[in-house]
């Protein structure tokens, strides 16, 4: 008889423990049932139909994302009332190393679905500005259904990776990996710049895109993108528009990207540093196509030939509960600067922290608070103060309440805490309250007191 080795006694056992894990992990997937609390689907696996897919390649989503807000207090208009806005997503996710055994390749395509109406512009702000932020993230780039991501992704030489197809610029750029929209609030939801610059677009719209990455280390990468400027693709009818007509130029983001990891357990974080430039016309917020006040004038808008900005962010882990890093505390803040002379908010800031896992008989659950201050430019305020300054000339007195009145704006402020209650691996309730300050930035309109509920469930 051949003795066996330690070394190889080792092996064994590890190889036993692994077969194991697997067996128990791939029969408790199977075994889940519809509504099984345990299940990352309500509808459960289908008998394994779902686990026998993944393990072969084939991954496929649908979701259901609603937001209801209702104004307790504050705001433009008295009413009480509540409005709710959803999303459903319906996705796919191939790998194609598994399915056609491409190195480290992998494709996407996911189909949105926006319904509802925003307490934002019913309620809270005034109708003359609209409120800069909104208390449904959810809401808004058209309440219809678009083709979102169709897109094609490889790694080659562990370093470098190519992603191509149709995607949104915040999918990759100025946003958290992980962190991803927490919050109902739409000022700490996703990519800042593209909620401020019109001419960024975040999801679900789609754009034409290229975008190469490169880690020069595990945790410290550069990545730039190209990204098709086309508004018509902003439009309710042109969801799943696939062709270029009404281009108007290119977007160019880049960023630099940090990923440590703090003290002996190795804590998270992540920071980002980037810049964008695009090519695209631009019209002026204050002057007009002769170098005058459009105030004055009332002619077009002076076209400018790009638009630019910068952004630094960062998300860390700074607590955990002992060496279980999915529970403790994450901090995160950040802010933007946008292009005075072409875009109306010029800067924006937010700072705000999660805890994972606040109660052991609650482990699963989290809770957020987050501040935001999203600021007005001066030039274009200093357009609003001439408009009244010329009426008042020509016509008398004018205030506030009157409808030819411009009103002024400058800094809106919103804060928001939430719990999220994880009743099931497959369901998420998080009740919320938020307050908006200046909503619009219009000092006039009243501080806004506004409760909210986000629901979230995977079928």
């Amino acid at each position: 008889m051949i003795p066996i080795q330690p070394k190889t006694n080792n092996y064994i056992i590890k190889t036993l423990v692994v077969i194991g894990l697997n067996t128990v992990l791939f029969s408790s997937a199977i075994q889940a049932k519809p509504f099984d609390i345990d299940s990352p689907w309500m509808l459960g696996d289908w008998g394994g139909v779902r686990s026998n897919l993944q393990a072969k390649g084939y991954q496929f989503s649908f979701n259901y994302l609603s937001e209801t807000s209702a104004n307790l207090g504050g705001g433009y208009n008295n009413d009480r009332t509540a409005r709710y806005a959803d999303q459903w997503t319906l996705g796919s996710h191939l790998d194609l190393e598994k399915i056609f055994g491409l190195p480290i390749a992998e494709f996407q395509v996911t189909i949105t679905a926006r319904n509802g109406r925003s307490l934002s512009s019913d309620r809270l702000a005034d109708p003359r500005t609209g409120q800069l932020s909104n208390t449904q993230e959810i809401y808004g780039r058209g309440q219809t259904v678009r083709l979102t991501h169709l897109w094609y992704q490889q790694k080659f030489f562990d370093r470098l990776s190519i992603k191509a197809g149709r995607y949104g610029v915040g999918d990759d750029f100025n946003t958290f990996a992980d962190l991803g929209c927490e919050f109902q609030n739409l000022a700490f939801c996703g990519s800042q710049v593209g909620n401020w610059v019109n001419s960024w677009y975040n999801g679900p719209i789609g754009q034409w895109a290229a975008k190469i990455k490169y880690d020069f280390t595990p945790h410290f990468a550069f990545q730039i993108g190209a990204f098709e400027q086309n508004p018509s693709v902003l439009e309710k009818s042109n969801g799943f528009k696939l062709n270029g007509s009404g281009g108007r130029g290119a977007l160019f983001p880049m960023e630099f990207i940090w990923t440590p990891k703090v003290g002996n357990n190795g804590l998270p974080g992540e920071y980002r540093v980037g810049y964008f430039y695009s090519s695209a016309n631009q019209n002026d917020v204050y002057k007009d196509e002769y170098g005058s006040p459009i105030a004055i004038t009332g002619n077009h808008a002076k076209t400018r030939s790009n638009r630019h900005g910068w952004w630094l962010i960062g998300q860390q882990q700074v607590t955990s509960h002992g060496k279980d890093t999915s529970r403790g505390l994450v901090l995160f803040a950040g802010f933007s600067m946008h292009d005075r002379n072409t875009n109306a908010v010029t800067n924006n800031q937010f700072i705000g922290g999660i805890y994972k896992g606040p109660f052991n008989f609650r482990p699963q659950d989290s809770i957020g608070l987050a501040v935001a201050r999203i600021d007005v430019g001066s030039r274009t305020r200093r357009g609003q103060h001439l408009a009244n300054e010329i009426y008042q000339a020509n016509n008398g007195a004018l205030g506030y309440d009157n409808p030819d009145y411009t009103p002024i704006q400058r800094a809106e402020y919103n804060a928001e805490l939430y719990y999220a209650i994880n009743i099931a691996k497959w369901l998420s309730v998080r009740p919320n309250l938020q307050y908006v300050k200046n909503p619009g930035g219009v000092t006039h309109v009243r501080n806004a007191v506004v409760g909210g509920l986000e629901i979230r469930s995977s079928f």
